[in-house]
């Protein structure tokens, strides 16, 4: 069985896009644990993980095809560790294709938000991501009704207006 966000980033023809409004996901993840104990990606793609390789694959795929792949992240200051880590391997989405920006939280404080994170595809389908407390994802939900995907295009572009682009945006310790 295809994993969800690949089943949709598959499918889509023209836009896919990513939400994402947690300071911590996965605290046990290896490569976050290796990243903690020291590990430092420096822009160099022969330190990212192995994981990573199928990913980039795929989002390079994916935008050879014309879709424009948009990430932005909503994000509490100072930043968590995990958010500096995320920051640290985001080199690598850049230059596999993605467009990546930066939100911090208080600039999104008057934005209605979707409640958890999201994938969109091509403004026709959401795929909600639901976690526990402690950021592990426990279900994810399919949803194309119009209104639905219309409020989450309205929110995803609002943050995407005032958002930092990653190569100008700084973590804030």
């Amino acid at each position: 069985m295809k994993h969800p966000v690949r089943e949709g980033i598959s499918k889509t023809r023209h836009s896919a896009v990513h939400l994402e409004m947690r300071d911590n996901y996965t605290p046990n993840d290896p490569e976050f644990v290796r990243w903690r104990a020291g590990h430092r990606y420096e822009g160099d793609p022969a330190r990212l993980p192995e994981w990573w390789g199928p990913w980039g694959d795929l989002v390079r795929e994916t935008t050879a095809r014309g879709v424009v792949m948009r990430r932005a992240r909503i994000v509490s200051e100072p930043v968590t560790d995990y958010i500096r880590y995320e920051h640290d391997i985001t080199f690598a989405n850049v230059a596999a294709g993605e467009l990546v920006r930066w939100l911090p939280r208080r600039n999104a404080a008057d934005i209605p938000l979707p409640g958890t994170d999201l994938w969109m595809f091509d403004n026709e389908s959401v795929l909600f991501t639901y976690f526990s407390g402690i950021g592990e994802v426990v279900d994810r939900e399919w949803r194309t009704e119009p209104d639905v995907v219309r409020r989450v295009a309205s929110a995803f572009e609002a943050v995407w207006e005032r958002a930092i682009p990653h190569e100008e945006y700084a973590p804030v310790a």
